[in-house]
Order: C-alpha cells, then structure tokens, then sequence
C-alpha cells in the first residue's frame, strides 16, 4: 500500500505512546542510536527519565540518538502534519510487510499494558501494521516489536548509512 511521505528529516521515526517499562524503553533507544532513528516519547511515562534500568538498558548509546518529548500524541501530529504514521497493533488487517515505507515515516507503539488508545487507532485505521503472531497469545515484547518494524523498514529504504 502507498501513501506518500513528504518527510525525510530522518530516515525512521520511532515512536512511544506511554511507555511504561524501561528497559524496554532503553531497549528500544539504543535500536534508534545503532540505527539512526528518531525517537519520540509521550508523556507520561511508567518510570523517571533517571531511571537507572532505563539508562542501563540504553547503555552508553543515549548520546547517539535524536529523542524528543511530548505532552501528547497530539502534539507530536501538530509538529509533523504530513507525516505518514504506521501504528503497530494486533488488531491490525495488514501485516507490517504489506506497506512499502519511505524516509522519515513514523512508527507509532502503545504502552505494554494496553497498546495503543482507540482514538489513535481510529485515526490512523488505513496504516494499522501488525506482527504475525499465534493466536492463543497476547504479543511480542514492545523492544522486539520496535526492533522488527524498523528493520523491515530499513531494508526497504536499502539500510541507509547502515554497513
């Protein structure tokens, strides 16, 4: 499916709505650091940003990424208008591979306990991607899901600046 993208500021844009663990959530920024994604965090958060499990997982990548905060989801569509959000849900119609991606999409996760809000969902219901999965169990792990999307994207986009 295509849907066009005005947007290469950065290759991909990762983002957290209401991230609750943090190792996943450094987890996940030091996918973005080796890979030279955008981070972006939604407030609020299930932990401090001096969390120490937050910052061990992040190891010492946290200086090697862009990360940007935000008050809400709202927020973040208002900077980036024309921005082509994908948002990973297990209830999804297309798999994560049906898309073809471009620079500087975003890929928009929901907190581990709940997933995303439907009104995200609802506004965004033609680029809902998700992961095949079995269907007697819940889902992946938020930093794995991360990891998986963003590197089927990046191979898409022929790894840029990847070696």
């Amino acid at each position: 499916m295509n849907i066009p993208n005005p947007l290469p500021e950065s290759q991909i844009h990762i983002v957290l709505v209401e991230p609750e663990i943090p190792q996943n959530t450094g987890n996940i920024a030091r996918t973005c650091a080796v890979t030279g994604a955008t981070l972006h965090l939604i407030r609020p958060f299930g932990f401090t940003l001096d969390d120490r499990k937050l910052k061990r997982a992040g190891m010492d990548y946290w200086h090697q990424l862009p990360i940007h905060y935000y008050d809400s989801f709202q927020e973040l569509v208002d900077r980036y208008p024309t921005g082509r959000f994908f948002c990973a849900t297990t209830k999804g119609d297309k798999f994560y591979t049906d898309f073809h991606y471009a620079p500087g999409d975003f890929f928009v996760f929901g907190k581990e306990s709940k997933g995303l809000p439907v009104e995200i969902l609802t506004a965004h219901q033609d680029s809902l991607i998700r992961i095949p999965m079995r269907k007697t169990l819940r889902s992946l792990n938020l930093a794995t899901s991360v990891a998986i999307i963003s590197y089927e994207a990046l191979r898409q986009l022929s790894f840029p600046d990847l070696l």
